[in-house]
């Protein structure tokens, strides 16, 4: 079975191969087919993953190109990995946005604004060469912003494009911890969108078993949520939001903490897989071992600003092992092998949230099998979050619009509608920071 794995000299990819490593299982991934851009980086990819198979009898092989057609001919699965712009567009994100006084986080708010804007139509392009070049295979989108993205290329692709995202993963594996209950047998009630979505119950044995970490403010306390929010504001919401919300609900503070800090999120990984891919380049310098070393560095300092503003503390050792590669292959198990699962994906609404329509892509636990992906029936959300629910989706719509149309008009709609930007002044001043910045947002001229 042949995996192709698009933005293929990403740092992560040795997550994803490591996972393919691991299954001995029939029909499973014999080639992997690395695509970039960028050759060198590639190069240093590939080392890596040869590194990570040297003690692995008949591992996946691997094949890298900068051919993207050639990539994705005769591919069972398309792995959507890239980075438009790269982590320099991101850090330009963080800056323009910053200067604004708004937040620039590269999926919510204005920072996530920018890179859709310049990520759709190239996502859209990967949609309608794989609907050509290789009808039958699934693909399987890390891209973010995640649900914007995955409709972006469902336009294109239909139900054979599934977005994924390890956050909702992590938060019912920590719940359930907390709980003393097995992650494995948990049953999570999660619903929203990527980014922005909330756990409202986690069953055990048919039973409910949020209700009890809610009244309990020494379990709440003790894990990275409860610290991030706040034992009261949880028990206020009755729920517990991903990690993502801490930007709306915490807004003033965590705009004056990124203002605060030495770098940016984006600039410090910038810099740090630079570092990473100059080491690589050598060929006396363990390539896995330097992936590694720079991993560890990258998980502890995740949301590092968040948790400063909140008082939160460090990461536990738990949440530093990602999470996204172990639901990527499951996820391609159940379609393949039709290994029937539960996960929580990104996918086409289809009724599950009644306050949207069937093609807004929504972020739900998912029945899957070999037939793809299929929403559970879930209960409505409370008002506060359809509000912010249909808000956010609202402004992913003006972007998929802008970016279908070029219209800068749309454009700067979207930036003016989204609840984090709080003037349509504002919204024009960014537009034009970002165009002058990426010179892939000169096409929003109408």
């Amino acid at each position: 079975m042949k995996l192709t794995i698009l933005g293929g000299g990403g740092f992560r990819v040795p997550l994803v191969y490591g996972a393919l490593l691991g299954d001995r299982a029939e029909g499973r991934v014999t080639r992997v087919v690395l695509h970039d851009l960028d050759a060198g980086r590639l190069a240093a990819v590939a080392r890596v993953l040869a590194e990570q198979a040297a003690a692995v009898p008949d591992a996946p092989g691997v094949e890298v190109t900068t051919d993207l057609d050639e990539a994705l001919r005769g591919a069972d699965f398309v792995f959507s990995a890239i980075r438009v712009g790269g982590l320099e567009g991101r850090a330009a994100d963080e800056r323009v946005a910053l200067a604004e006084g708004v937040l620039g986080q590269e999926t919510v708010g204005a920072g996530g604004i920018a890179y859709g804007l310049r990520t759709v139509p190239v996502a859209a392009d990967i949609a309608r060469r794989t609907a050509r070049l290789a009808p039958d295979a699934w693909v399987i989108n890390f891209t973010n912003p995640a649900g914007l993205v995955t409709e972006a290329m469902a336009r294109h692709l239909g139900d054979r494009v599934i977005g994924i995202c390890d956050s909702p993963v992590g938060l019912g594996r920590r719940i359930a911890r907390v709980l003393g209950a097995d992650p494995a047998q948990a049953e999570v009630d999660y619903v929203g969108l990527n980014h922005l979505g909330w756990v409202r119950g986690l069953r055990v044995a048919g039973r409910d078993e949020l209700p009890r970490l809610l009244a309990d403010p020494v379990l709440l306390g003790s894990f990275e949520e409860g610290r991030l929010f706040g034992a009261d504001w949880l028990r206020s919401l009755g729920a517990v939001p991903n990690e993502y919300l801490h930007y709306y609900y915490f807004n003033r503070e965590t705009v004056r903490a990124y203002q605060e800090a030495e770098r940016t999120r984006g600039a410090f990984l910038r810099d740090q897989q630079a570092g990473f891919y100059e080491q690589v380049r050598r060929p006396d310098v363990p390539a896995l071992a330097a992936w590694e070393r720079t991993r560890a560095e990258r998980e502890s300092t995740y949301m590092a600003e968040n948790r400063e503003a909140a008082g939160a503390g460090e990461r536990e050792a738990e949440d530093l092992s990602g999470g996204y590669e172990k639901v990527a292959l499951a996820l391609m198990r159940a379609i393949a092998r039709d290994e029937r699962t539960t996960l929580i994906l990104n996918v086409p609404n289809r009724g599950t949230l009644a306050a949207l329509d069937a093609e807004a892509v929504v972020e739900v636990p998912c029945r899957v099998d070999a037939g793809g992906a299929h929403p559970v029936a879930t209960g409505p959300l409370p008002d506060h979050a359809t509000g912010l629910v249909c808000a956010v989706k609202a402004v992913e719509r003006e972007v998929l619009s802008a970016a279908e149309s070029g219209s800068r008009a749309t454009a700067v709609k979207a930036f003016a509608l989204h609840p984090l930007v709080d003037s349509v002044n504002v919204a024009r001043r960014l537009l034009d920071g970002y165009r002058a910045t990426h010179p892939g947002l000169a096409y929003l001229t109408r």
